[in-house]
């Protein structure tokens, strides 16, 4: 039964012999194998690419890769590593998959503060600000606050709150976003983590307030957005992105500057305990993490 199944799809025989001999996957155009992967994301084109010779060429293709690419990713490439006219040179000379691929790693700058970097599967931009790119009340008083080193932040670094009246973290952005709508967050961490004999553990030690009163994140951008949200900070030993609102960028080309804070500064109580790793912005939907998000009023012009 089984070589009757095969007889219907393949023939028998010689003659079967021959067909297969013939054509096969292999055989495909280029540019047809092209027109299909324009239709698939990066990890897909990826793999494909080992299948056979056709998607090994297609996969190659400029006009396949800058389909993938944000449309602004000129200017993106502009802050990749290697100034000077030379660098302006091997950025011309660079491939679409090569910038595709130099896109999806970090792209840091204003002094190793803030990157930004495609994630692969789409190719839409991300960002992350370090805790050293924001303003934070009392940061430089050792009494209140201290930089911690660890690997679990991609800055290697946060910000640790041991005890304070007044909390409040501030942040500027001045950024061109490819068109789309996009959702930032604050990276947080209630308890003070270590490593112990390789295992990590967390102290909740100095962790207290913030079941008095909530935490009030607020967004706006300089295109008249605006965003507020409220929740109470919880969940000790794990990270979390708090969402402080969702905002807009629909004018290709056009930096769009972006104001944030997170504060509780009811000073009636202290409080304590907590890490402030980074801000970060991913396109809408895009949750890497545990995301909570407190009750949120958004405005839009």
């Amino acid at each position: 039964m089984g070589a009757g199944v095969s007889g219907l799809f393949f023939g028998t025989g010689a003659a079967a012999t021959a067909a297969a001999g013939a054509t096969g996957m292999g055989d495909l155009p280029e540019l047809c194998a092209a027109e299909v992967l324009l239709r698939l994301d990066a990890p897909e084109i990826c793999a494909l690419a080992r299948l056979n010779r056709a998607f090994r060429g297609a996969a190659g293709a400029d006009f396949v890769w800058e389909a993938k690419l944000p449309e602004n990713y000129r200017h993106l490439i502009g802050y990749v590593e290697g100034g000077g006219e030379e660098g302006r040179r091997r950025r011309r000379r660079a491939g679409k998959k090569e910038i595709y691929a130099r896109l999806s790693r970090p792209v840091t700058f204003d002094d190793g503060t803030k990157e930004f970097w495609l994630e692969k599967s789409k190719g839409r931009v991300c960002m992350a600000l370090s805790s050293k790119a924001l303003v934070i009340t009392g940061i430089d008083d050792r009494r209140y606050w201290t930089h911690m080193p660890t690997t679990e932040s991609r800055f290697q670094s946060v910000a640790y709150l041991q005890q304070i009246w007044w909390f409040e973290v501030v942040g500027e952005l001045d950024f061109s976003f490819p068109v789309g709508t996009y959702s930032l967050y604050f990276r947080i961490h209630l308890g003070k983590f270590s490593k112990r004999f390789g295992r990590r553990v967390c102290s909740s030690e100095h962790i207290h307030g913030w079941d008095k009163k909530p935490v009030r994140f607020q967004l706006s951008t300089s295109d008249g957005q605006n965003a507020l949200s409220q929740c109470y900070l919880d969940e000790p030993g794990s990270w979390v992105l708090y969402h402080a609102g969702d905002f807009v960028a629909s004018k290709p080309g056009e930096a769009l500057k972006l104001k944030f804070s997170m504060a509780q500064i009811d000073c009636t109580h202290t409080k304590g305990g907590l890490c402030v790793d980074s801000v970060l912005v991913y396109p809408k939907g895009f949750r890497p993490e545990k995301v909570v998000t407190g009750r949120v009023s958004e405005m839009r012009s």
